[in-house]
């Protein structure tokens, strides 16, 4: 048992080591002496990431695996994905209500709280995990291949709900009277709706409840919500879904598969970029970012201890219900998508704000420190729980 638990710390040590290690360098590359990861560097990245790298990497992992088949096995994985943000934020606002922090830093611990690296950490702990020995998944090679299928289904949902759910989420908290927290120059502005919240009139509680929701309307208009990464996801499922666009696009013998494999090789970029861009980010949040450590306690907290418990009896109530099958890879599956560190999409999105990139790489920073200690206890609990 001693030994197992040293060879499950070692595989999720992994991933996380190769994240800081990417991050180191891209903070050597935004030093003074360097400069080649500067300011208007990180920015012209930042936006191809944005709008070429991330939705490429939706696109290739939706549309490979997705079927009607693995839809109709794997409806619940969307719902429990969506209550990971769900919880995540609201716990993010008990820290916000504890903490008391800096009003620009509020959208960014609700994001860290809310939402998970539902793609590289697991795409790299999943297959360590099949294949090592004794693993209660079964064959080594049919464990990887519906693993990988479970958490390109996940990464692409989650990549979703991170662009409509959190990234409108961390505007409007940033900025409760309305105005646009992103840099002028940035050539993202268009994505941001203008106008500015009128204020509330005195009048009835019905009426105020109507203002309200006409306001957060107002915020949130249909070009922040169908970001590029949400329209990949929605042409990945078409093509998943329809069996003819999947016999002409996907597959070693599709006819256009030439496609799918160059918007693969796009998305490959995606992970490295992003978090080169944090790394650079690091630069100025270590020298002079005033991040309060109890900002960084609540948000490991959360991401670590509470939303990991509230997920063992989210999903074993599920299967208790028969919401979830029996299926152990699956139900492991579901549980490690409550407790992977905050989601390296939440870099890009403060960089588009331009408010926050230091703070928030901090936060990542310490969060990835600490994650090989989580990713080590629970998944070796979670093993036992599902077998």
């Amino acid at each position: 048992m001693t030994m197992r638990l040293l060879d499950l710390f070692i595989t999720s040590s992994i991933p996380v080591a190769k994240i800081l290690l990417i991050t180191g360098i891209g903070f050597y590359l935004a030093l003074d002496q360097v400069n080649i990861l500067n300011h208007d560097a990180r920015k012209q990245l930042n936006n191809i990431v944005f709008y070429v790298f991330s939705p490429s990497l939706v696109a290739s992992s939706l549309s490979e695996t997705i079927t009607y088949e693995s839809m109709v096995k794997m409806w619940f994985m969307p719902l429990n994905v969506l209550l990971t943000f769900i919880i995540g934020s609201f716990l993010g606002w008990i820290v916000i209500k504890i903490t008391k922090p800096p009003s620009h830093l509020r959208g960014i611990i609700v994001g860290c709280c809310a939402a998970g690296n539902l793609g590289n950490m697991p795409l790299i702990i999943i297959p360590a995990i099949c294949n090592e020995k004794g693993s209660p998944f079964g064959d080594p090679e049919s464990c990887e291949k519906y693993g990988l299928g479970y958490i390109a289904l996940s990464m692409a949902i989650g990549a979703i709900y991170i662009w409509t759910y959190v990234y409108n989420l961390m505007r409007m908290l940033a900025n409760p009277g309305g105005e646009t927290a992103i840099n002028s120059t940035s050539s993202t502005m268009p994505l941001i709706s203008p106008k500015v919240e009128a204020g509330e009139e005195q009048v009835g509680t019905w009426s105020k409840v109507k203002q309200r929701v006409c306001s957060v309307a107002e915020k949130i208009n249909l070009r922040t919500i169908f970001a590029p990464s949400t329209i990949a996801a929605l042409i990945a499922l078409a093509v998943g879904l329809n069996p003819l666009l999947r016999k002409l696009l996907v597959g070693n013998t599709a006819p256009l598969r030439v496609i799918e494999d160059s918007v693969s090789l796009l998305g490959d970029g995606a992970i490295p970029v992003l978090t080169l861009i944090v790394g650079g980010n690091l630069l100025n949040g270590l020298s002079g970012s005033g991040m309060n450590k109890s900002v960084i306690m609540g948000v490991v907290v959360v991401r670590y201890l509470l939303l990991p418990i509230l997920g063992v009896f989210i999903v074993r109530g599920a299967h208790y219900l028969g919401l979830v099958t029996s299926e152990p890879l699956y139900q492991f599956v579901l549980l490690l998508q409550y407790v992977v560190p905050p989601a390296m999409n939440l870099g890009t999105i403060t960089q588009l704000f331009g408010s926050g990139e230091s703070e928030c790489s901090v936060i990542l920073f310490w969060s990835y420190a600490l994650a090989s200690v989580s990713l080590t206890v629970w998944p070796t609990f979670f093993m036992w729980l599902v077998a």
